[in-house]
């Protein structure tokens, strides 16, 4: 433990291979610096208030359903109907620019051809392209795949983090720098660095991912030169692989992963803080890094790799999986607290909006299936479909009232496992498939809204008379 005059320690930290910060070790408290650390009010506040002051607390009416903050042209999330001002449940859908995500992903498929970057196209432009507009949009894709030398050099994989997704903030941040004109906001600017974000994220993700694993094992980073044609999918698996050592099959299902998470409304944390950056008019890579800051929180995209340890627990303490009634009950002892994380929850069940299905966990499961049979991981697959009918009775008999259907989470940590996709690159590339609805929904802040967001908050405070220093 290193120490310096200040009285600040710093440790070696073995992971990162450098001195970090004990902020612990470093806390002096004293008689004089109690109220620093023990005086901030943390008390809840009390849930009367917020109806007395009519406040939407988390930008939510009382029944949860979410407060208009905005219109929108992109997509279309719906759970449910307002019917004399009540909520009543329907089954999910989920339309982008107007087209059924169903449509897009199982047309791509019937075709078998990768689809991510049609629906990033549609996004983007508010069309279908062609197919020499689709192509020419993907030799755009693989020409910005490229990153740069002098990119490489400062690239923030240099410096590893505790979280790629930290890192991938840095890199976006840090491509601000390699723009010739960054603050320039215009359609053509947006959209040029749309496609560059959409074609680079991808690498520097994985590329992060693997100066990670590099940086533990003490070896040197060897990631393959973009092969110029492959799909988003395709470089992805390309980069974790080292090579071409993936099928067609596990390419497809990954793009299949791509489309569900390209786009999910204006309403989501991570592309509300993009827009709300957006509306500041400042530069694409501040309100994109601002979107991936979002993301890493554990309320919002980190809950893929929950359920991936739930499924591991129910595995281990479930002897028979294909017993119901063995299953419903550790179940009920995961929402008493008495298994798992202690938290009471079942992950991957429940929505904010969907109600009654989620459309985008409907496809997971169809297309989960034949990969998960051709990789003998069959019986996995039987529980979580298992875990996913009986869990809303069992949520019910322990006193929820409210519609329960599994959501898009349930399935996506099984696959990208089945992908041999790492737990630390599961939110990431959820972050590089939502890029494609970050930039649509920041083009549209931009050019079709024309107001700084700036929500008002209510204070409960009383006023208080100023004491000078000396009689405090």
């Amino acid at each position: 433990m290193a120490y310096d005059a200040k009285k600040i320690y710093y440790r070696f930290d073995d992971h990162l291979s450098r001195l970090v910060l004990d902020y612990e070790a470093s806390r002096q408290i004293s008689p004089e610096s109690e109220n620093l650390y023990h005086g901030l009010p943390t008390d809840p506040y009390d849930e009367d208030l917020f109806v007395e002051h009519n406040v939407k607390r988390g930008l939510r009416n009382a029944d949860g359903s979410g407060v208009v903050a905005g219109l929108t042209r992109i997509s279309d999330v719906h759970g449910y109907n307002k019917v004399d001002g009540k909520v009543v449940p329907d089954q999910g859908k989920l339309t982008l620019r107007g087209y059924s995500i169903e449509d897009l992903v199982n047309s791509a498929q019937a075709e078998n051809r990768y689809g991510y970057e049609e629906v990033a196209y549609l996004l983007i432009t508010g069309s279908l392209p062609n197919k020499e507009e689709l192509d020419g949009f993907c030799g755009r894709l693989g020409a910005f795949r490229h990153l740069s030398d002098e990119y490489v050099k400062e690239f923030p994989m240099t410096t590893v983090s505790a979280s790629i997704m930290n890192v991938l903030q840095r890199a976006v941040l840090l491509l601000y720098a390699f723009d010739a004109e960054p603050d320039v906001i215009t359609p053509e600017h947006e959209i040029d660095v749309a496609i560059s974000m959409l074609a680079r994220l991808p690498r520097i993700a994985a590329f992060a991912h693997m100066a990670s694993v590099a940086k533990r094992r003490g070896s040197e980073v060897h990631v393959p030169h973009p092969t110029p044609g492959l799909s988003t999918a395709e470089t992805i698996l390309q980069v974790l692989r080292g090579g071409m050592a993936f099928t067609r099959d596990e390419a497809m299902l990954l793009d299949v992963m791509l489309m569900l998470h390209a786009e999910h409304g204006g309403g989501n944390n991570s592309t509300f803080a993009c827009r709300v950056l957006s509306s500041s008019a400042t530069d694409p890579y501040s309100a994109y890094a601002a979107a991936i800051g979002s993301l890493k929180g554990p309320r919002h995209g980190g809950a893929n790799a929950k359920v991936v340890s739930m499924h591991e627990d129910i595995r281990a303490h479930v002897t028979n999986w294909e017993d119901e009634d063995e299953v419903a009950a550790y179940l009920g002892k995961i929402l008493d607290k008495q298994a798992f994380d202690g938290t009471g929850l079942i992950y991957g069940m429940g929505h904010a909006v969907y109600t009654l299905s989620d459309p985008r966990a409907e496809v997971c499961r169809h297309y989960a299936r034949t990969l998960a049979a051709k990789k003998d991981l069959g019986d996995e697959f039987a529980l979580i479909e298992r875990i996913e009918r009986l869990a809303p009775q069992v949520m019910r008999d322990h006193g929820m009232t409210k519609p329960i259907c599994a959501n898009i989470d349930l399935y996506t940590g099984f696959i990208y496992k089945m992908l041999g996709v790492p737990e630390t690159l599961f939110t990431p590339l959820f972050a590089v498939a939502r890029m494609a609805g970050w930039s649509a929904h920041r083009m549209e802040e931009l050019f079709c809204a024309h107001r700084i967001i700036r929500p008002a908050y209510r204070p409960v405070i009383e006023p208080l008379e100023y004491k000078p220093l000396a009689d405090r």
